[in-house]
């Protein structure tokens, strides 16, 4: 079965996205949301048969398997909420929601207009993930450091005065929404979901973080997070057992892996890499939709929701221990 794919956005990431679903052999391509037709016309160039809509109401009442939304995080609620009356299954990518009460709201009225819902986190589907749980699973875990900053295109923009959604409460934006969802959602998968959560911030005036050091604190050990968008940091992750310490390049798309005993004696992870990096998340919900009523399936699909849950609450605690307030919480 070829699914039928909708997708809302026309930015870089949901490109990424198509072309892993056209490389999968699982989707068909048909159908694009954007509130300027002419960028839809641009974005499409490369692809035939793609219709363009920017009316909401009747993007969503086209022949759609699922819907991928990648607009401004503020956006996704109602767009979400709209597909799925509409009778559409949504993946919406990280982070889905602007706070909890949004991600549960959505959760449910999917289970009540039986579609699915998908958070488009990548890490989940990875082989490398699974590698890292695996090898960890008989480790004592005693902290962990995770770093993911990267100096933004946006920057130039913010500098010279404009205010771009990245940078945006209005549109729940700052860096823990954008760079810093990485690393929790590594933290949720490795070592699940953290007794106490912190967070600060160095705070624009717009009323979001540009960046910030977080603690994820669990009963026996902590894990600092550091993210930002005013810098790029090139330090690797690391994990500290009572064994030895592994090492991670890249904390967003491991590559590389290695683990270094007491000794100083160094064992590389076996990570498995795909051409296309969402290609194993696009692979995995396509085998969902096309047989939701599997066991197995359904048993992945609820592990993916509730690390989803969890990681929307520990941002929302971090976030409000930094006073970062977004207009969403105030609906």
């Amino acid at each position: 079965m070829t699914l039928k794919l909708g997708v809302i956005g026309t930015g870089w990431i949901s490109r990424a996205f198509i072309d892993a679903a056209l490389l999968s052999k699982k989707y068909d391509f048909t159908a694009i949301y954007t509130r300027d037709l002419a960028n839809g016309v641009t974005f499409t160039e490369d692809f035939e048969h793609v219709a363009i809509f920017n009316d909401l109401e009747e993007f969503v009442k086209t022949e759609l398997d699922v819907i991928y939304i990648a607009s401004p995080n503020a956006l996704h609620f109602e767009q979400a909420k709209t597909a799925i009356l509409a009778g559409k299954n949504v993946i919406v990518e990280k982070p889905a929601f602007s706070n909890p009460d949004e991600f549960e709201a959505i959760v449910q009225l999917s289970i009540k207009q039986h579609v699915l819902f998908f958070e488009a986190a990548k890490h989940l589907h990875e082989p490398s993930c699974d590698i890292i749980r695996e090898f960890l699973s008989d480790k004592t875990i005693i902290g962990a450091d995770f770093t993911f900053a990267k100096y933004s295109s946006k920057m130039p923009a913010l500098l010279e005065g404009d205010l771009p959604n990245k940078f945006n409460k209005s549109f729940s934006g700052g860096l823990l929404a954008d760079l810093g969802v990485y690393l929790l959602y590594a933290a949720h998968a490795f070592f699940g979901k953290p007794i106490y959560a912190d967070y600060t911030a160095t705070m624009l005036e717009s009323g979001v973080d540009i960046s910030g050091i977080g603690v994820l604190s669990y009963e026996t050990f902590k894990v600092a997070i550091k993210t930002g968008g005013n810098y790029t940091s090139y330090l690797p992750n690391e994990i500290y057992t009572t064994d030895g310490t592994l090492t991670i390049d890249n904390i967003s798309t491991p590559t590389l892996a290695f683990f270094t005993d007491l000794s100083g004696n160094k064992t590389p992870l076996n990570l498995k890499s795909q051409p296309q990096n969402m290609l194993e998340e696009a692979q995995d919900f396509a085998a969902i939709l096309d047989n939701p009523n599997s066991r197995e399936n359904f048993e992945h699909y609820e592990e993916w929701i509730n690390i989803a849950r969890d990681v929307a609450e520990t941002s929302y605690a971090m976030r409000l221990k930094a006073g970062i307030i977004y207009d969403a919480d105030q609906k």
